[in-house]
Order: structure tokens, then C-alpha cells, then sequence
């Protein structure tokens, strides 16, 4: 007898599943728990409501709750995170840490933010689709066991990812005065964490106009490089270093776009699920590889003129991006005009920092469903405070911390793409394959061991190629002593590969 065909369980243009086809004890089990999220069960929940904060956590977001209809919701999200210092920074990582001409910068960065912004475009059409935060949609693409540990794993990248993102304030601030790098981390980690806690509409509100204040600095950056005639192209050279280099340069590159990925869905579940994913992927890719570019450029640029100038070259060594910036702005330049740029410029390192210290909260309840009991607000100021020790003793290795970080990122997010990106178009295909109306349910979602077997495919792919400057493997040093960098593209063949060795079998034998 053969088995009756499966029914679509969701289209482009609906929820799944519609309160009025569900059993009447389910549609007040929905009630209930809506009203409480508007009423609020507990201290801190009760406070953030006097405020109009969001204290919705991980819970999925009815349709009649979906409000933000702007369209450039997706556009502006990453608009200015992307302005910020921190995207400086990490274009100036080309010529400084890896060797790298202007050109062979410029060419990695446009290619490779492009690229790395069109996995963040993806995942986000899934928060308007089914109104589910990332790491629970992680359990559908991975499967139960690994969708928890891919949570906890965001959890520990967003507290890392914060910690890292505001050195290089911290460094700005430092430059034009006597700052202790503990206090100027305190200051950073609270100014973020009060907008975080608001929520999603005040982070997207934040995120809509806070470039335009650095965008007006970076215009003066560019005006006082040009007149200081430092900046220089560069010897495009060749050789198998200079290959490693590029490979290492790439790897970084991708890291700060697609780092994005294992959270871009939280930033959209309050859109309609008929909003076009089409329109949702575009503004995403336009507006996420669009500053990446444009900061990440004008950052390699800045760093050519150490190349020239040996007091810049001795400024960022003494001081990284905050000493080099300050010496463009104020030396014989601005003044006190110029630490005044230094500070408005320092404080964007919040706007990168706030999509982090929204998600991670909704990570950690993603892990466990007793965390999840715990409120949003909760989790958001004990993750930010968690980043907070990190950040200070990771100041005085800057360069370092930052190349080697924004790597791992790129190893993490490679296996996430391997795995899901196979679950989604070969055996859901697609949209219509996703039943998310019980998401606690773990009767309704993969069990999970073809998702570990593709994580650990990947994880072998990383001992064997990581090129860190504290871990270094053969491989990698066939690119000279300083190694090259192949590993985010390798493992996403190798998670590909682990995984569907066992989701066939899977699913065969489990049904799911």
C-alpha cells in the first residue's frame, strides 16, 4: 500500500498553520501566553513594559502581531553596523597584518562582502516567513541536538563578537586622551546594552539613521588622506605567501559579512509573512555589502599610508586604528574638531554591537527550554557584561584578536551553510517543507545525528587546516611561514559531504 501524498505545509504567502484551524485548547494555550507577554510575569519584564521594551523571547510571533511593514526595514538593519569603526578596522587588516596591496584589497573586498552578505539575506526571508528566531529555524535546518549546540555556539560568538567590536572605540577614545581601557569598555558595554534591551523596534530605529553622522566623518577622512599625499597603491605582488595572504585576507573579509548569518532572522520576525522574499534577500545584500565595501576600502586606504609616512606607521603601532585616525584628524589637521570626529566615530561601535546583544540573548533561550523561562532583558545584560570581560584583556592584542576572531566566525558560519543550505534545497525543498506551528515539538523536527556528523565533518576540516597565529597546521604553512587561510571554504564541502552521508538514513528510518 503506498503511502499517501504529504499536503504542502506552508506556501509564499501564509502561515502554516491559522489559529482558526486549531484545536480550541490550543487557540487559548496561544492566548494565554500572549496575554502574559503583554502583561509581563516577572520583575524585570514588568520594568521593561514602563519603558515599551520588547519582551518577547524566543516565543514565535502571531501573525497579528507582525507590524513592521517598512520595506527598508532589511535595508537599513546592517546599514550602519557596517559604517562602523569596527568595519575600518578590519580593512585595514589588508595592508597592515596580511601585506596586501591596495588593489588585491579593494578586488577581496568587493567580491567577498558581496558574496558573504548573500547568506544573511537568506536566513533573514525566514524570520518574516515563520515568524521564528534563527537558532529555533536552526533545529529544522540541523536538527535538534546540533540546532541547541549551534545556539550555544552564536551565544559565545556574539559575546566574543561584541568584546571585539569595541576596541577599536576604545582605541579612539584612548588616542585623544587618558582613558583606562577598562572604563572605556564599561562605557561602550552600557551605552549598548540600553538600547538592546528596548528591543526591535528601537534597534531598527537606531540602525535607520546612526551611519549618517560616520558617513560624514569617513568624507572628511577621505579628505585629510588626500591631502596628506601618504596614501599609496602598492606593489601587487605574487608568490605562494602573497597567495596565503590573499586566502587569510578572504577568510577575514567573509567572517565580518556572513558572521551575521546564524542571526539574521531575529531582525525580521515582526514582518509579514506575505512580504516578498525576493525584496526581503535584495535590500539585505544591498544594504549589508554596500558599507562593508565602502568602510572596509576606505580603512585599507588609511593603512597604505603607514607604508609612507613612518610617524603613521609608528601611530598604529602604538595605537592600531585609534592611533592612526587620530593622527589623520588631529595632527597638524583638526584639533579639536578632529576629537570630536574621534568620539562620534568611537560611538559606532555601539550601532555594531546591538544586533549582537539582541541575539544573544535569544540564543541562549534557544538552548535549553528552562533558559527560555528566563527573560530576554535578563539574558541580554548578563551576555553584554560577559562581553565586557573579555573585551579588556583582548585590547592590548588587538590585531591579533581581531584576524584570529573574525576566522572562527568564518569556520562556524561555514559549517552552518553546509548543513542548512543542503536541508533547506535537497530534502525540504524549500519553503513548503516547514512545519513550525509546534517548535518545541521535537516529534516535528530531524533528530539531529546527520547534523552532528556534518559539524564534526567540518570540525575535522578545521583541525586539519586552521591557520591561527596561536595554531598552525601543515597545510596551512605550505603557504610560507605565515600560513594561508582555506578553511571556511572547506568546510562547507566537508559539512555538505558529513551530512548527507547520514540524512538519508535519517530520515528513512526516523521520518524525519
Amino acid at each position: 500500500m503506498s503511502k499517501p501524498a504529504e499536503k504542502p505545509l506552508a506556501d509564499d504567502t501564509k502561515e502554516i498553520t491559522s489559529l482558526e484551524s486549531q484545536p480550541v485548547e490550543e487557540v487559548y494555550e496561544h492566548d494565554e501566553r500572549e496575554r502574559r507577554l503583554e502583561e509581563g510575569t516577572n520583575f524585570l519584564d514588568r520594568i521593561g513594559l514602563k519603558f515599551k521594551a520588547e519582551i518577547r523571547g524566543v516565543e514565535r510571533v502571531p501573525e497579528d502581531k507582525r507590524n513592521d511593514r517598512n520595506w527598508t526595514s532589511p535595508l537599513t538593519m546592517f546599514l550602519s553596523p557596517n559604517m562602523s569603526i569596527a568595519a575600518l578596522s578590519t580593512g585595514m587588516l589588508g595592508p597592515t597584518f596580511y601585506n596586501l596591496d591596495f588593489r588585491t584589497c579593494v578586488l577581496v573586498i568587493v567580491f567577498w562582502s558581496i558574496i558573504g552578505s548573500m547568506p544573511v539575506g537568506f536566513y533573514a526571508t525566514f524570520g518574516a516567513k515563520f515568524g521564528l528566531r534563527q537558532q529555533i529555524l536552526s533545529r529544522y535546518f540541523t536538527g535538534n541536538i546540533m540546532g541547541r549546540v549551534f545556539a550555544l555556539f552564536n551565544v559565545i560568538s556574539c559575546c566574543g563578537w561584541n568584546a571585539v567590536n569595541i576596541l577599536p572605540s576604545v582605541q579612539m577614545l584612548a588616542s585623544i586622551g587618558p582613558l583606562p581601557p577598562w572604563a572605556g569598555c564599561l562605557i561602550f558595554v552600557v551605552l549598548t546594552c540600553i538600547v538592546a534591551l528596548l528591543g526591535y523596534k528601537a534597534i531598527h530605529l537606531y540602525e535607520r539613521y546612526s551611519w549618517i553622522p560616520n558617513f560624514i566623518i569617513y568624507l572628511i577622512i577621505i579628505a585629510r588622506l588626500t591631502m596628506s599625499k601618504n596614501f599609496t597603491w602598492g606593489a601587487m605582488e605574487s608568490g605562494t605567501q602573497q597567495a596565503g595572504n590573499v586566502l587569510s585576507f578572504i577568510s577575514a573579509v567573509f567572517g565580518f559579512t556572513a558572521g551575521w548569518s546564524p542571526s539574521s532572522a531575529d531582525y525580521f520576525v515582526y514582518m509579514p509573512s506575505d512580504t516578498p522574499s525576493w525584496k526581503i534577500f535584495a535590500c539585505m545584500v544591498v544594504g549589508l555589502s554596500t558599507p562593508c565595501i565602502f568602510t572596509l576600502t576606505l580603512g585599507a586606504a588609511c593603512a597604505m599610508g603607514t607604508l609612507t609616512d613612518p610617524t603613521w606607521k609608528a601611530a598604529f603601532d602604538d595605537g592600531s586604528v585609534g592611533g592612526l585616525v587620530n593622527m589623520i584628524l588631529n595632527v597638524n589637521n583638526l584639533h579639536g574638531f578632529g576629537r570630536f570626529c574621534m568620539v562620534v566615530l568611537g560611538l559606532s561601535s555601539i550601532a555594531n554591537n546591538l544586533p549582537g546583544s539582541y541575539s544573544l540573548a535569544l540564543a541562549v533561550q534557544a538552548i535549553w527550554l528552562p533558559l527560555a523561562r528566563f527573560p530576554r532583558l535578563g539574558w541580554c545584560l548578563i551576555g553584554n557584561f560577559v562581553s565586557l570581560g573579555l573585551a579588556i584583556p583582548a585590547y592590548y592584542v588587538f590585531s591579533e584578536t581581531m584576524s584570529n576572531f573574525l576566522s572562527i566566525i568564518g569556520y562556524n558560519v561555514a559549517i552552518y551553510l553546509g548543513i542548512s543550505l543542503t536541508e533547506h534545497y535537497i530534502y525540504r525543498k524549500g519553503f513548503k517543507g516547514y512545519d513550525v506551528s509546534n517548535y518545541n515539538d521535537r516529534t516535528s523536527i530531524p533528530v539531529g545525528y546527520a547534523g552532528v556528523t556534518g559539524f564534526l565533518f567540518g570540525v575535522a576540516s578545521t583541525v586539519l587546516l586552521m591557520n591561527q597565529t596561536w595554531y598552525q597546521l601543515v597545510i596551512a604553512r605550505t603557504f610560507g611561514p605565515a600560513g594561508g587561510d582555506i578553511l571556511f571554504e572547506l568546510n562547507i564541502v566537508f559539512a555538505f559531504v558529513g551530512y548527507n552521508l547520514i540524512r538519508p538514513f535519517e530520515k528513512k528510518y526516523f521520518g524525519r
